[in-house]
């Protein structure tokens, strides 16, 4: 069962309440959309967005006694806007994104998305397209290598990753995660080996993003975010890295500049310690919120 993040301060940014329309744009295994679904009956509606058909089918299950209340949609949030005009919905009274990976891809060894596990390099979100993250360590060039896990990873070890994977796949194809996983490690410093996170949790990460095109769909998503929300509705996102917080914090700080909204979080909201320690996933989250004006 997904344990969703920063559930309580999610909803006290939401509010959800009975006849409120509000978009999960990133439902995954549904934590946020039960409790929203639960508090916006009678006559609400939650529109569950997800790219991951497999989740959507999990997630459909979880919240069959809301099916009155439910429309799953299996669309990338960056097609928020058409998904809205396709539903004639209109305008919503919130919207919450709640970026990176769900525990049930994180967990699904053959998703290939965990580093300690050994499943295939796969890491798509959308297992229909063909990009896997496979293709990309084993036939990008080192600079190109290189490159992907400075931006996408920001690791200064970038050289050192890209020049042991290259060295590695001449001896035959890089197929499995812990593969991957340990040519990293033995690409560090010896002293990097043990800090808090594996050492090669930036390169995954770096890779993930670039298999689903995250960063440009945040994006889209976002500029579709003023025209859906009516006046006085809300928007909520968790991320998860400084990457995707950094695309939230410009996108909110442009609403404000145009009168368009007021921000609700002078500072980004971090899980507490007690939830940290029941759910660790919840370490890194951040969650920022605005309300349309």
């Amino acid at each position: 069962m997904h344990n969703p993040v920063l559930l309580e301060e999610a909803l006290h940014f939401l509010n959800p309440t009975p006849g409120k329309i509000i978009i999960d744009a990133t439902v995954g295994g549904g934590g946020h959309a039960e409790e929203i679904a639960r508090q916006i009956y009678p006559g609400g509606t939650l529109i569950g967005m997800d790219r991951d058909s497999e989740s959507l089918k999990i997630t459909q299950e979880r919240l069959k006694k809301f099916q009155a209340t439910v429309k799953l949609v299996n669309k990338n949030f960056k097609d928020i806007k058409e998904t809205v005009i396709d539903l004639g919905i209109g305008e919503v009274d919130g919207i919450l994104f709640d970026l990176g990976i769900s525990s049930i891809q994180m967990e699904t060894v053959e998703r290939g998305f965990g580093i300690k596990n050994a499943g295939p390099l796969d890491m798509r979100m959308d297992r229909s397209q063909r990009l896997t993250a496979r293709d990309l360590v084993n036939t990008l060039s080192e600079a190109g290598l290189s490159g992907l896990i400075r931006e996408f990873g920001e690791d200064r070890f970038h050289r050192r990753i890209a020049r042991r994977i290259v060295i590695e796949r001449r001896k035959g194809p890089i197929e499995t995660t812990t593969g991957l996983a340990g040519i990293v490690s033995r690409s560090m410093p010896h002293g990097r080996k043990w800090e808090r996170i594996h050492p090669a949790t930036r390169t995954f990460q770096a890779l993930r993003i670039k298999v689903n095109n995250e960063l440009e769909a945040i994006e889209k998503a976002l500029d579709a975010v003023p025209g859906l929300l009516r006046k006085g509705g809300i928007l909520c996102v968790i991320s998860f890295h400084s990457l995707e917080d950094r695309i939230v914090k410009n996108a909110l700080k442009g609403f404000k500049s145009q009168g368009a909204f007021r921000i609700l979080t002078k500072k980004p909201v971090t899980a507490g310690r007690k939830e940290v320690l029941e759910n660790p996933r919840a370490r890194s989250a951040k969650l920022r919120a605005a309300l349309k004006i």
